[in-house]
């Protein structure tokens, strides 16, 4: 076989179950229509992804005058995904179909450890979820793990993620690869939360996005034209590192960030404390100001003040549709009302902004989202250019059930 006829062969085939995810059940005749294949083509292709188990016949057509037609469908056994969120303090574990099924989810505290540890952690996880969803483990394709730092694609180290503790020495995706025993793919967790939620949440049909996260820490994932904004060294979006809110030139600001240090929980615990002349965690400050308690009020209107500044700072370089806040602070309707209060005093247009839908969740959908498409790539797209699949819109809605 030529080479052009083998890329001829992937496009053939990246069309047809292009078709067959957004419309199955489908028959042949249609396909072709929405493809402009022709019916040699088209039978050629099914008899490959019949014969390689990704589609099976799943009915006939009805209601249409004339013959009935065999219809198709994805087999969703035919491999699985693996999405992990990866996160300081906690790390979840969910295993989902080729339709996009969650079929089980563990989570468990981040081993304090962190490095290997982490990583044989993430590889028992996966064990006990393909156990508990009933799935044969021989079948786990690939893993997305999102981390709370910059994946390095040349080394394979996480750079900028100090609540995990030894990701920046050693190749941490050959680690998880060797672990598994499949592919794994490391992504930053605040851009698949963005993805996450342009595909299931409040930024669902917006090409351009950022999501915040605030809680112990601050970032973002940025969206533009529809794909993600990740940079020279995967850090685009790294929030926290904005020279302002502490001094910038400190050294502590090297390492957590002037902004971070101001606008997250070490920073509003340290204004209630400097305020009230006591400590109190971030629940009680935000119990105390819905009790009216003036100086925790105090602490969200200039945590708010600092967050708008933050948004400012994103929308005047990117300019998105929508900022979605979320993360155990972000989320907080009590901060995100105060937001949308003083942002028009910082920023001179208006910028969208809500919560997030997909809370604690939206990382495993946006990594299940570019499992996904990554695993349509590898096995239907080898030698075309890399375009995503488009996800099945139905099936968005049981994922979303799945995980609340």
């Amino acid at each position: 076989m030529t080479q052009a006829v083998r890329i001829s062969r992937q496009f053939s085939l990246r069309a047809v179950l292009e078709a067959i995810v957004q419309n199955a059940p489908i028959s042949r005749a249609s396909i072709a229509k929405q493809t402009g294949l022709s019916k040699q083509t088209i039978s050629e292709v099914m008899r490959q992804l019949e014969d390689e188990g990704w589609v099976s016949e799943t009915g006939r057509t009805s209601g249409h005058i004339g013959r009935t037609a065999v219809t198709y469908e994805i087999v969703p056994s035919a491999a699985y995904i693996v999405a992990v969120d990866l996160g300081g303090t906690k790390v979840r574990v969910a295993v989902c179909d080729l339709v996009c099924r969650v079929l089980s989810e563990v989570t468990e505290p981040t081993h304090a450890e962190g490095g290997r540890a982490v990583i044989e952690q993430i590889a028992r996880l996966t064990g006990e979820a393909a156990a508990q969803g009933g799935v044969d483990p021989t079948r786990l394709r690939i893993a997305v793990v999102g981390v709370p730092g910059a994946p390095q694609p040349d080394t394979g180290r996480v750079l900028l993620a100090p609540n995990i503790v030894g990701f920046d020495s050693f190749d941490v995706a050959a680690a998880l690869e060797q672990a598994l025993g499949f592919e794994a793919m490391l992504e930053n967790d605040v851009n698949l939360a963005v993805l996450g939620e342009s595909w299931l949440g409040v930024g669902q049909g917006l090409d351009n996005l950022a999501y915040i996260a605030l809680g112990t820490g601050v970032g973002s994932g940025l969206m533009v034209n529809g794909q993600l904004v990740r940079g020279a060294a995967n850090a685009a979006g790294e929030l926290g590192f904005l020279p302002f809110g502490a001094d910038p030139f400190e050294p502590e600001s090297l390492r957590a960030g002037a902004f971070e240090r101001q606008v997250a929980s070490y920073g509003m615990v340290t204004r209630y404390r400097a305020l009230a002349g006591f400590d109190a965690t971030v629940p009680a400050i935000f119990e105390r100001a819905n009790a009216g308690e003036p100086h925790a009020r105090a602490v969200l209107e200039d945590t708010a003040r600092l967050l708008a500044r933050g948004i400012g700072a994103i929308a005047a370089i990117t300019n998105p549709d929508k900022v979605i806040l979320g993360g155990s602070i972000g989320s907080r309707t009590e901060l995100v009302e105060r937001v949308k209060a003083v942002l028009p005093s910082c920023f001179p247009y208006p910028v969208a902004v809500e919560a997030s839908e997909l809370g604690n969740h939206a990382a495993l959908v946006g990594a299940t989202a570019i499992g996904l498409s990554h695993l349509h790539n590898t096995v239907f797209g080898a030698g075309t250019p890399e375009s995503r699949i488009s996800l099945p819109p139905a099936n968005a809605v049981s994922m979303r059930e799945a995980l609340q």
